[in-house]
């Protein structure tokens, strides 16, 4: 999985990998969400016994929902 943030206006290079996806840019607010958002969103699938190449992409979409930050 990939996330791409845009709203760097700072000049860092903001880039995390896990085992499954790939952070790249956003400011330290941004990057900081996505990466929240991917780690509970593979705890999800791990806790519901599926993997990201088999889930539905609507459910995938409902557990990414429910993974963002408010």
């Amino acid at each position: 999985m990939l996330g791409l943030g845009l709203d760097n206006d700072d000049g860092h290079k903001r880039i995390t990998q896990g085992e499954k996806f790939s952070l790249f840019g956003g400011s330290e607010e941004t990057h900081g969400r996505m990466a929240e958002t991917m780690i509970k969103t593979f705890e999800e699938l791990k806790h519901r016994g599926k993997h990201l190449e088999s889930v539905e992409p609507k459910e995938l979409a409902e557990i990414i929902h429910k993974s963002t930050p408010r």
